[in-house]
């Protein structure tokens, strides 16, 4: 009897292979039509080779799904056919029965891995819905998982764990010898620390099953960071080996099984925040994408913002290196969203620099966001004040042509007018010469329009109040 392997039709194996053979065409192409290719180039087709040939043998062992069918000289007495999977057993993006199956934030269940490529893409769309993802959370459906299993069984099938789905069946032997020669390597000299380094670096950009792996095991992590945490010399660290150190966790930081693991690994977030600092431009920008990356779960915001790395992301954003901004705005607005992180942000000075910021004209709309959040702090509206920062929420509401921007700038005036009674008259000036307020009651969102109402209602009963007098 011939056997027909599930690796000829299993969805994993066959996205990975189409992933390797593009990878693969592309790097043939940038050696054959560049005579100044790079050795570096070559090396990378022959691992990708090598990896596609793994895979291919991989597919000549027996799967668990695997099943006996008839020779092409028997089929007049062929077995009965395969059974047909439910449709709402199936992933939406492979089509195949789900083995790990997942929640998105949109109630759309996906199996993981395909999920997972879909979002480390760049997507942040739902596939079916098209709905605007407002994080990238999976949540086990362990119903879907649980009545899955039982189908399976009633049909003689057997389904593959699902951590072992996930993590291992794009994982070659050679892969993990690999991967753990180039740990041992990061605790040798500095030149091999260097090497492992970027090789790291570059397997975890391009490989997602290398950033599985860092998740499998205690000590894989600590082992990344050694040649930044041993430094107990005091020379300083070596600025590129850092750069590719702290680049290679944030592309590990990418997966969702390690986000937690990385956080509380002791060593991750002091390393983080003396890459803030950092010499390198590009350490700074991926030491703040790694901390965005790592608060998109709520227990690492309490975490991050307890081992106080909330001051180094203001000193960064202050700085106004241009590369770093977005990802330090977007980790300071996600870190922000947890509401006792707030007052730490107050302290640490956050509406100085915010307002400083948006003053200057910089990330204006995301800015604004984090400010409207921090003002349900009352120390915050103290800031606010002190630093002149109900004109330039004028300004901008008569200026910006962003309805979001005018939106969180009449929330901020909102709160500070009905918690410092001073404040009136300037808003009231506003009105009267220009017509901000009612024009956003009139034309605003829905958000703006109540907090617009809400003021010229305060104005009207004031003027009925001085009539009545």
């Amino acid at each position: 009897m011939a056997k027909t392997e599930v690796f000829d039709s299993d969805p994993t194996h066959m996205a990975r292979a189409a992933e390797l053979k593009r990878e693969l065409q592309k790097l043939v192409n940038s050696i054959v039509g560049n005579e100044d290719y790079r050795t570096e180039t070559i090396d990378q087709a022959n691992d990708t080779l090598r990896a596609l040939k793994d895979l291919k043998l991989r597919g000549r062992k027996r799967s668990p799904l695997s099943i006996e069918v008839p020779n092409r000289q028997s089929e007049s007495v062929s077995s009965p056919a395969p059974p047909t999977c439910p449709e709402e057993f199936k992933c939406p993006l492979s089509k195949e029965l789900m083995r790990d199956p997942v929640i998105l934030c949109t109630g759309q269940t996906y199996d993981r891995p395909f999920i997972n490529k879909w979002l480390e893409t760049g997507n942040r769309t739902c596939p079916l819905t098209q709905q605007v993802l407002s994080h990238t959370n999976l949540t086990p459906n362990h119903l879907i998982r649980e009545m899955i299993s039982h189908w399976c069984k009633n049909h003689g099938l057997e389904l593959p764990d699902p951590i072992h789905y996930t993590n291992v069946e794009g994982i070659t032997s050679s892969d993990r010898d690999r991967f753990i020669s180039l740990l041992e390597k990061l605790s040798s000299a500095l030149p091999e620390q260097q090497e492992a380094a970027k090789e790291l670096r570059r397997l975890t950009k391009r490989t997602p099953s290398f950033r599985a792996l860092f998740g499998e095991s205690d000590n894989a992590i600590p082992q990344l960071l050694s040649p930044l945490s041993g430094n107990k010399s005091g020379s300083s660290v070596h600025p590129e080996l850092q750069e590719d150190v702290i680049t290679t966790l944030l592309n590990l930081s990418i997966h969702d099984n390690n986000k937690k693991l990385v956080a509380e690994t002791p060593m991750v977030i002091p390393l983080l925040m003396e890459a803030l600092r950092a010499a390198t431009t590009a350490t700074r920008a991926n030491a703040a994408a790694t901390l965005f990356t790592l608060s998109a779960l709520d227990c690492n915001k309490v975490l991050i913002v307890k081992s106080g790395a909330l001051k180094p992301l203001l000193d960064l954003l202050e700085e106004g290196n241009p590369l770093a901004m977005k990802d330090v705005a977007s980790a300071i607005f996600n870190l922000c969203l947890v509401h006792e992180n707030r007052a730490r942000a107050v302290k640490d000075g956050a509406v100085r620099v915010i307002l400083k910021k948006i003053m200057e004209g910089v990330l204006v709309n995301e800015l604004l966001a984090i400010l409207a959040m921090l003002c349900s702090h009352q120390g915050a509206i103290i800031d606010m004040e002190e630093q002149g920062g109900v004109p330039c929420l004028l300004q901008i509401m008569r200026e910006s042509s962003c309805e979001r921007s005018k939106e969180n700038c009449i929330a901020i005036l909102h709160t500070i007018c009905f918690y410092d009674r001073s404040k009136w008259k300037e808003v009231k000036d506003e009105e009267g010469s220009y017509g901000t307020i009612s024009k956003l009651a009139k034309d605003g969102t829905s958000r703006a329009k109540r907090k617009a109402n809400s003021i010229l209602e305060r104005f009207n009963r004031a003027v009925n109040l001085t009539h009545t007098a």
